[in-house]
């Protein structure tokens, strides 16, 4: 147990803003490289799913946290609101990658992308759903909404990783082993979200 005592005196003892600068150093990292030929051949295509797989990455961080404190005794809960933060702005990183340099602004392309390509449909509900719990991820929207309708509201976070996992296959266009395992793993992770559920209404 000792070296769950130190991960939580460690997690007690890092600032949030330094996750925030940490966490947020992928982003001028990778434009330097998509720049500089160091992503290959379609910088920009590379550069875009590089972004969106980040932000993935950072919703089932989040999707964790609950769990490795439950089974783990590990509490970072501390970190769940800027890990979604983070994972929002990484989503917003992809999309504007996605409207500015690989669409141009070609509005009308775009739309007709949405609508008549699923995994852009499905990604871009993603968004969507994600908007809203960015815009209340916040101690003021959890005094207005109220505890209850707050937590109600952000279980659309399951739904997103469930939504982004499936573009991240989808965009592939052909069977890869990593996406599948993001999807394995956001299962997963909702399944042991919803026992940990019926035993939380078991125990009331």
């Amino acid at each position: 147990m000792d070296h769950v005592a130190r991960i939580n005196s460690l997690g007690r003892a890092v600032p949030t803003w330094a996750v925030y600068i940490l966490l947020l150093l992928p982003v001028p990292l990778y434009f330097y490289m998509a720049t500089t030929g160091g992503m290959g051949v379609e910088p920009i295509n590379a550069l875009e799913r590089k972004m969106g797989e980040i932000a993935l990455q950072l919703v089932i961080a989040g999707l964790c946290i609950t769990p490795l404190r439950r089974f783990a005794s590990i509490n970072l809960i501390r970190f769940r609101r800027t890990l979604g933060v983070l994972a929002f702005t990484y989503l917003c990183v992809h999309l504007v990658i996605w409207v500015l340099l690989d669409m141009s602004l070609r509005w009308d392309q775009m739309w007709a992308d949405i609508l008549k390509r699923p995994y852009i449909t499905i990604g871009m509900a993603a968004f969507v759903m994600a908007v809203p719990l960015a815009l209340t991820s916040n101690n003021l929207s959890i005094r207005k909404l109220g505890p209850l309708a707050w937590r109600r509201l952000h279980k659309l976070t399951y739904a997103i990783a469930v939504l982004g996992a499936v573009h991240f296959v989808m965009v592939q266009k052909v069977w890869e082993t990593e996406p599948l395992i993001y999807l394995v793993v956001i299962a997963v992770l909702l399944l042991l979200r919803l026992q940990l559920g019926q035993q939380g209404r078991a125990r009331a």
